[in-house]
C-alpha cells in the first residue's frame, strides 16, 4: 500500500481531505482515472465506536475499520498516495484553471504541504453526545442513534430514548418499528413542549412518555440495564437510543469562503448534485455535506465527486489546449 510516514511535498491533481467512506471512494475513481491523488487521513472516523455496519449492500456486518482497511488497499492498486496526517490549513492563491496550474495549498500538522489542482473535502462531522453519565461509554454499543444502523440487532428489547429537542419524538416514533416496548424520557423537555399531535402519534405507537430527568444510565456485568432518573426511579431497559448534536466540520471550507445554508442539524456547504460547492475547483461528500449521509450514502457521493473532477480537469486541460 501507497502509504507515507512522513507528510508529502508535491503538486497533485486531487488531494483528498479525510480517509473514510467518501475520501476512499472518491481516490478509487480519481486513482483509476489516472489522476495524481494524494489522500489525507486524520484517522479519526465517525464510526468508529460501532463494532459493525449494517444496510450496505454486500458490506452488511462488516467491521467499519476493516472496510476502511479494504478501502485502504484499493486506492493503492492504482498508486494513490495516502498519508497518515490532519489538514490544518487550506488556501486558494488565485492562480488559473489551466494545465499544470495547481491553486490550492494544502498545510499539514507534520509541517509540510502539499499543493492541488482541485481538492475533495470529506471531513465529515461529529457527534455531540447529552451529558449524560454512561451515555457516551456505552455510545455504539447499547446506547444508539440510528434505527436504520442498529434496530434489526436490537429487535424487540425494551427501548429507551433519551430527549435531546423536538427530533427525539421523530425518533421515538421511529424506533418503535424495531420494539413494541418503547419509552420516551423527556431529561429536560418539558410535558407541555409535545404538541397534541404528538402525543396522539406516541400513543398510537405504543410510546411510553416519561418525565423527568435522567440522571445517568444502570450498568451491571458491562451492560446496559437501566434509565435511572433524579427522582430515583429507575426503568428496565436494554438499549438506549439517543440523538446526537451534528457538529459538521467545515474549518477548511469557511477557509476557502464556501457559501453554507442553515438546515435543522447545522450549516452545511451548497453543493450541487455533484458535491460541487461554491468554490471552484472544490467538492465534497459524505457527512462534510449533510447529517443523514450514511456510509452507502458517502461512497457513492465520493464516486459522483470524482467522476465530475475527471470530467472538469479534461474539459479544463483541453480548453487550455485549444487556446494555446
Amino acid at each position: 500500500m501507497t502509504e507515507k510516514k512522513k507528510s508529502p511535498a508535491g503538486t497533485y491533481d486531487v488531494i483528498v481531505v479525510g480517509g473514510g467512506a467518501a475520501g476512499l471512494s472518491a481516490a478509487l475513481v480519481l486513482g483509476r482515472a489516472r489522476l495524481r491523488t494524494l489522500v489525507v487521513d486524520a484517522g479519526e472516523p465517525r464510526n468508529t465506536p460501532s463494532e459493525h455496519m449494517q444496510g450496505y449492500l454486500t458490506r452488511d456486518g462488516m467491521a467499519p475499520a476493516e472496510f476502511l482497511a479494504l478501502g485502504r488497499e484499493e486506492i493503492a492498486r492504482y498508486g494513490v498516495e495516502l498519508v497518515r496526517d490532519r489538514v490544518t490549513d487550506v488556501s486558494r492563491d488565485g492562480a488559473g484553471a489551466g494545465a499544470g496550474d495547481a491553486p490550492f495549498a494544502v498545510r499539514l500538522a507534520g509541517g509540510e504541504g502539499a499543493r492541488a489542482r482541485r481538492l475533495v473535502v470529506t471531513t465529515g462531522l461529529r457527534d455531540e453526545l447529552p451529558a449524560v453519565p454512561g451515555v457516551a461509554e456505552r455510545f455504539g454499543r447499547d446506547v444508539l442513534h440510528c434505527p436504520f444502523c442498529h434496530g434489526w440487532e436490537v429487535r424487540d428489547e425494551p427501548f429507551g430514548v433519551l430527549a435531546a429537542g423536538p427530533q427525539s419524538v421523530h425518533q421515538a416514533l421511529m424506533v418503535s418499528r424495531w420494539s413494541a416496548d418503547v419509552r420516551l424520557f423527556l431529561h429536560t423537555v418539558a410535558e407541555e413542549e409535545l404538541s397534541d399531535d404528538d402525543l396522539r402519534r406516541l400513543a398510537a405507537a405504543g410510546v411510553g412518555v416519561v418525565p423527568g430527568e435522567v440522571a445517568g444510565l444502570r450498568i451491571e456485568d458491562d451492560r446496559l440495564t437501566g434509565v435511572r432518573l433524579a427522582d430515583g426511579a429507575t426503568h428496565d431497559r436494554t438499549v438506549v437510543f439517543v440523538a446526537p448534536k451534528a457538529v459538521p466540520q467545515t474549518g477548511l471550507m469557511e477557509r476557502l469562503g464556501a457559501e453554507f445554508q442553515e438546515t435543522p442539524f447545522g450549516a452545511y456547504p451548497v453543493v450541487d448534485p455533484t458535491g460541487r460547492t461554491t468554490v471552484p475547483g472544490v467538492w465534497t461528500a459524505g457527512n462534510a455535506m449533510g447529517f443523514a449521509e450514511q456510509v452507502v450514502h458517502a461512497a457513492s457521493g465520493g464516486y459522483r465527486a470524482a467522476t465530475a473532477i475527471v470530467g472538469d480537469l479534461l474539459m479544463s486541460d483541453l480548453d487550455t489546449a485549444v487556446a494555446e
